[in-house]
């Protein structure tokens, strides 16, 4: 209710208050001079605490505003109550003079209050005198339109009520002021209230009309786009806060109801008259949204409501096309409306207004593009339903060889289309654009996406499907070897690895291995298939590593198809897994011979990996038939060594080493081997003999970890066996061996074959008496071993005090000498 004074008035009440606060300042200064002067004059002593200051908790101008609102509340609803209440208990002269004096006077009190500078005080009274113009509609209507519609009284009193009030708060803005002082007059805002009723106010008559007419929908939208559009006007053109204020939530609440509305008429149309109609409102809101963008001051305002006036384009024209072509045409008639607004890039608008048009055809495209989803999806993930059905038969078409028994997406023959057309923008568009290089992916990604759902949505054959597929994949990898940076300021990559994490080069391989699987898996319908498209796939890869930057990617993926074929090569030989698994081991052979001419290259790795999965594979293929399994191993580990022959791949002799001594223990196991010597002594000479050339090439390695491993990796085994063994041969044979370890030891001075062997020989020697002394333990009387205990307790006694009086003998001699 505090309403904002003119200049002139504001300045006048602050010269007075700083006249009054002048005042004030000189009582109080005299008043400090008189205490200062009384306290010198006392005794000294302590100075009292000033009192506690009690400060209002409320400030006059909210006091007046509570005051203010609770008169004119309390004010309206009396006036209510007579209306409604005492209305009967007087005559049509006396109703009507109540009335009529009562709001003469409340709309006149304010031409006086605010001449004497009550702005406030005049904003409740013209609040009242506001309402009690409702209030005489209503009266009127009751008393002399008793027989009007009500709906279309009230459309008639709206309009009424919204001149009259714009009228009263024009009119109280021209009134000359009466106060001297300040020689201005009263600003066109005298009063906040009259304007910003009479807009809410205006909101009504066309609506209620709409409603009393009994008009159509078509019509009651169009009335709240026209609210719509007057509110919008206001909007822009109107400086006044409250007014504008109001004029904003009218259009944005009547123009989303008006839209909504709109919409649903173009959805539901069911003819070209209907969707024309519906077309033509939308077309009304589309004008107003970019109106509203054209004019707009802020450019945020402008982006976002030029971006809903493009899409409301679209979907007016979308909808008489839905209409009048095939449903199978929606989506692209939408796209094509949508591609249409990118001419706006070359029309002479404001800046924000061309970028929201572009946004609102980047929306519309995106959603076309959301109507291809399950068609890409199911011709790429369709055909993975084919590994329950290897070789079955060709399907009868492409389309067939997707779905199998699942249902096809209906009204999909546009698909291929949309995305043609979408990755053509992309390519044209992002020429010149900043984002040249994300265009260009998505363009690529799209022209994909197209060549591979064609065959099933135009039904080819299926070897037309798979040849379509084929060529894919060449012209995929073509240009991924091709493709360099799109943007020409950036320096090119030097290395192969970094041209290969160039966006262009990378999409187009990774498309190139998805178009490679997905072809694998359309050619496991039939054998022949299934052979040409393995070997295919691994020529094109390995070709790709070898001429192109591709090989980090290619390598791997032309080693992997290649050990898929060989697995098909056997399945089509009808050779078991294990024989299957002989001719997988050509793939880490390979592999293996291809590292060896990188070098140092990227793809080392890569390869290397790859070719240790197929060994893996081949080993578990093969695990099957135990014979077959040693020879894999073998095999595996004579791979493995020719890379350890490599200074940098000497790590991998432990590796070989390992496979070698599974592949002979897995033969012996087949032989029905049950010695352990047999497993233990094929591990044991190459680690003693590995042991003696290290020690050979480095004096400080100890015997332990030279010879240690070695030699522990049979002794022990063969010392467990021994002792449950009941024949002379082993404890024999074990017993000369280690004999022979320890004298070797103890020629060398080395510590672990002496120990090691001592202790074997010592055990052995333990487990041949161990009968012939419980002989002896058994012949003997039971009192013989408690005496030879206490005879040997005796002997140690008799040592251990001969040293004690050796040593008391040696110092009695120091002593002697000190």
């Amino acid at each position: 209710m505090t309403s904002f004074p003119s200049p002139a008035e504001e300045l006048r009440v602050l010269d007075a208050e700083l006249r009054h606060l002048d005042a004030r300042r000189a009582f109080l200064l005299s008043r400090r001079a008189w205490l200062v002067s009384a306290l010198y004059a006392a005794a000294p002593g302590p100075t009292p605490a000033a009192p506690p200051v009690r400060r209002p908790e409320a400030t006059a101008p909210r006091v007046q505003n509570v005051l203010l609102i609770l008169g004119g509340v309390l004010l309206t609803v009396a006036a209510i109550a007579f209306t409604l209440v005492s209305w009967g208990h007087m005559g049509i002269a006396g109703r009507a003079l109540v009335l009529g004096a009562v709001t003469v006077a409340a709309l006149g009190a304010p031409v006086l209050l605010l001449r004497r500078g009550l702005r406030s005080t005049a904003e409740a009274v013209a609040g009242l005198g506001l309402a009690l113009t409702v209030l005489d509609a209503y009266a009127l209507h009751e008393v002399a339109f008793t027989g009007a519609d009500g709906t279309g009284y009230a459309a008639a009193a709206a309009a009424v009520l919204a001149t009259v009030w714009a009228a009263y708060g024009l009119g109280l803005g021209a009134l000359p002021t009466g106060a001297a002082e300040s020689g201005s007059t009263v600003p066109r805002t005298a009063l906040g209230l009259p304007l910003p009723l009479a807009l809410g106010a205006a909101q009504l008559p066309l609506l209620l009309w709409s409603f009393a007419v009994n008009a159509s929908v078509e019509t009651v939208t169009a009335v709240l786009l026209v609210t719509a559009a007057a509110d919008t006007a206001i909007a822009l053109r109107v400086s006044l806060v409250p007014v504008r204020i109001v004029a904003v939530v009218g259009a944005a609440g009547w123009g989303a109801l008006g839209v909504s509305a709109a919409g649903w008429l173009s959805w539901a149309a069911t003819g070209p008259s209907a969707a024309a109609r519906a077309a033509a409102l939308l077309a009304l809101a589309a004008v107003i949204a970019l109106t509203t963008a054209w004019l707009a001051p802020k450019p945020a305002l402008a982006l976002g409501t030029a971006l809903t006036g493009g899409l409301l384009v679209v979907t007016g024209l979308g909808g008489i096309a839905r209409a009048v072509l095939p449903e199978m045409w929606t989506v692209p008639a939408h796209l094509l409306c949508g591609l249409a607004l990118l001419t706006a890039v070359r029309v002479q608008a404001p800046e924000p207004v061309r970028r929201g048009l572009v946004h609102a055809s980047a929306v519309v495209q995106g959603l076309a593009l959301a109507t291809t989803v399950p068609v890409v999806t199911i011709a790429l993930l369709g055909p993975v339903s084919l590994l329950e059905r290897i070789w079955s038969g060709p399907p009868a078409d492409a389309r067939a060889a997707v779905t199998l028994d699942a249902p096809w997406p209906p009204n999909t023959a546009t698909v291929p289309l949309v995305l043609a057309a979408v990755a053509g923008v992309l390519a044209l568009t992002g020429r010149t654009a900043p984002w040249r290089t994300p265009a260009l992916v998505g363009a690529s990604v799209l022209t994909w996406a197209t060549v591979l759902v064609l065959p099933a949505v135009l039904e080819l054959p299926y070897a037309a499907g798979l040849m379509a597929q084929g060529l894919l994949l060449v012209v995929t990898l073509a240009l991924a070897g091709l493709a360099r940076s799109a943007a020409p300021e950036r320096p090119q990559p030097s290395t192969a690895a970094d041209r290969l994490r160039s966006p262009l080069p990378l999409t187009g391989t990774l498309l190139a291995l998805v178009t490679s699987v997905s072809l694998v898996l359309h050619s496991l319908a039939t054998e022949p298939a299934t052979l040409i498209a393995l070997a295919t796939s691994t020529v094109l890869f390995a070709a790709a590593a070898w001429r192109t930057d591709l090989g980090v990617l290619a390598a791997p993926a032309s080693l992997v198809h290649a050990t898929a074929l060989t697995c098909a090569i056997g399945a089509s030989a009808g050779w078991e897994p294990q024989h299957t698994a002989l001719l997988v081991l050509t793939v880490p052979a390979i592999a293996a011979l291809v590292a060896t001419r990188l070098d140092d290259s990227p793809m080392t790795i890569p390869v290397e990996a790859t070719g240790a999965a197929a060994g893996l594979l081949a080993i578990a293929l093969s695990s099957v038939h135990p014979p077959l399994l040693a020879l894999t191993l073998a095999l595996c580990g004579v791979i493995v060594t020719g890379r350890a022959v490599r200074p940098d791949r000497r790590h991998l002799g432990h590796l070989a080493a390992a496979l070698f001594v599974t592949a002979s223990w897995v033969r012996l196991a087949v032989w029905e081997v049950g010695s352990p010597e047999a497993y233990t002594l094929p591990v044991t000479l190459p680690a003693l003999l590995v042991g003696r050339l290290r020690r050979r090439r480095d004096v400080t390695v100890s015997s332990w970890t030279a010879y240690g491993p070695g030699l522990a990796v049979t002794l022990v085994p063969s010392l467990f066996a021994a002792w449950g063994d009941t024949h002379w041969l082993r404890p024999l044979l074990l017993g000369v061996a280690a004999l022979t370890v320890t004298l070797l030891g103890a020629r060398h001075r080395l510590q672990a074959p002496l120990l090691l062997g001592g202790a074997t020989l010592a055990l052995v020697a333990l487990h041949e008496l161990a009968p012939y002394i419980a002989q002896v333990v058994d012949a003997l009387p039971r009192w013989v071993p408690p005496a030879l205990a206490g005879l040997a307790l005796l002997a140690a006694g008799a040592t251990y005090e001969q040293r004690l009086r050796d040593a008391r003998r040696m110092r009695n001699l120091l002593g002697k000498l000190s």
